[in-house]
């Protein structure tokens, strides 16, 4: 029989992962539209093992690998296997140089997810979900000066606080720009291959499709760290996302299509956590039931607006 404590931790367990697992999905719509229409173009037999083993890359090597890296690289005193035990064990030395690190991971990744939303809002062709989009779209010159300024606040606050943390903003601004050029490149590359302008192999196909999800899984595992800092509910939660994103790719997506707001939702729920993750590293207590409850109800908004522009 579970105690008190015991069923309180289910209960936050539970919550953390369904709040990651819709999270997962929501922020893959653009991926599953992606994959959805390259292996529009490809033979039963590839689109088969995208499902099957590709699967077991995208969860794996991926959401799974991926969070464990991140908490190495926040954690540069520790080896790759002391990390690995933190997250297993309760060992007070290996978990307290995870949490003293946390600040510095919380900082990087909310930068990150917040320069990501400012992208979308300022540059990105959108279905117009709030009053003002619009607006700012038309001023899209604006948001190169918007992340700088940004991004100077955040450094200035966090230097008097720890310095580590504002290299570790730096370094979140610089992940962004990395990882946009690569997802600029793959929807030129995506134009091409629909288009019929390069000849590419159906192995060639599935190689591109592996690294695009790649390329969109650090927007949701860094997101994830908003949610908790436990990398087991993480692979669980984004592991769970992962696997119903590949479904909708090869059954429903285009009903999925017809949702227009979802993506309004991921991209404001990202703003949110960016928000939750940056005011954390500075220790501002955020109960760990908020961050899921935030996706819910920004998601459930953009959700129950997509239906009634559809009459769904």
């Amino acid at each position: 029989m579970f105690t008190v404590d015991g069923s309180a931790w289910i209960l936050e367990s539970l919550v953390i992962v369904v709040g990651l697992s819709i999270f997962e999905v929501v922020n893959s719509v653009d991926n599953a539209i992606i994959n959805s229409e390259v292996l529009s173009t490809m033979p039963a037999k590839s689109r088969k093992w995208f499902l099957t083993w590709g699967i077991i890359i995208a969860v794996f090597l991926v959401r799974g690998l991926l969070p464990i890296l991140i908490l190495w690289g926040s954690n540069p005193n520790l080896s790759f296997l002391e990390v690995v035990t933190a997250m297993v064990s309760s060992n007070p030395a290996l978990v307290e140089a995870v949490e003293t690190s946390a600040p510095v991971l919380l900082i990087g990744g909310g930068t990150f997810l917040v320069f990501l939303f400012f992208s979308w809002l300022f540059l990105e062709p959108k279905h117009y979900g709030l009053r003002g989009e619009a607006v700012i779209q038309k001023h899209g010159v604006w948001f190169y000066a918007a992340v700088s300024i940004f991004l100077a606040i955040v450094v200035w606050f966090s230097i008097w606080d720890n310095p580590a943390m504002a290299f570790g903003a730096v370094v979140g601004s610089t992940g962004f720009f990395i990882t946009h050029g690569f997802k600029e490149n793959a929807a030129q590359m995506e134009n091409r291959v629909l288009s019929g302008s390069t000849h590419m192999s159906a192995i060639s196909k599935l190689l591109y499709l592996e690294v695009i999800d790649s390329t969109f899984s650090i927007d949701g595992v860094l997101g994830a760290f908003a949610f908790t800092l436990a990398v087991p509910l993480i692979l669980i939660g984004n592991g769970i996302g992962a696997i119903v994103v590949r479904q909708l790719t090869l059954s429903n997506i285009e009903k999925v299509k017809k949702y227009k707001y979802l993506k309004n939702g991921a991209m404001y729920s990202v703003f949110a956590l960016g928000i939750i993750m940056i005011l954390d590293s500075f220790n501002v207590h955020i109960p760990t039931w908020f961050s899921p409850v935030v996706t819910f109800l920004i998601i459930g908004y953009f959700f129950h607006k997509s239906r009634r522009a559809y009459h769904l």
